[in-house]
């Protein structure tokens, strides 16, 4: 059974233009500006929440955890503050501001899902549950914003 491998030449760039669409393909360039093609997308968000924790551990947080994943829902990453708040953190990145961009991407149904993770991070830890609060990270047109609160839950 013999391998396929890729070169350099041929494998997908992590930026917002591959190589085709510099030389004007309008086709590829449809395609590099969107981050949720298949395998692709699960490394690019990696990058982007390798930046998002870089930047917060810069604002003085303590890494917790990260991908933490129930039934039902995932949370990118997990924080603390310096008064032991625990941020639940969304990381989002869009590449145009379409339908609202990156910030607005997290509807109520990824809130939903948010909230069912953070539940169940919280029941497999001991002792009275801590202060926590919803943060999303959006990259917006390559941008880093935080919203710290950005929706709140009943229980936290």
């Amino acid at each position: 059974m013999t391998r396929k491998t890729q070169t350099d030449e041929t494998r997908p760039t992590l930026c917002h233009a591959s190589t085709d669409a510099r030389e004007g393909s309008r086709d590829s360039a449809r395609r590099s500006h969107n981050f949720s093609d298949g395998a692709r997308s699960k490394t690019v968000g990696d990058v982007f929440e390798a930046h998002a924790l870089t930047f917060l551990q810069r604002q003085r947080l303590r890494f917790v955890a990260r991908n933490v994943v129930c039934r039902g829902g995932e949370i990118d990453l997990v924080m603390r503050e310096r008064d032991d708040t625990l941020v639940f953190v969304e990381v989002r990145a869009r590449s145009h501001g379409g339908y609202g961009g990156a910030a607005a991407s997290v509807v109520w149904q990824k809130q939903q899902r948010i909230l069912r993770a953070a539940q169940h991070f919280l029941s497999r830890h001991d002792g009275a549950t801590p202060a926590c609060r919803f943060d999303v990270i959006a990259f917006e047109r390559g941008r880093l914003v935080w919203l710290r609160d950005a929706f709140r839950a009943d229980g936290c």
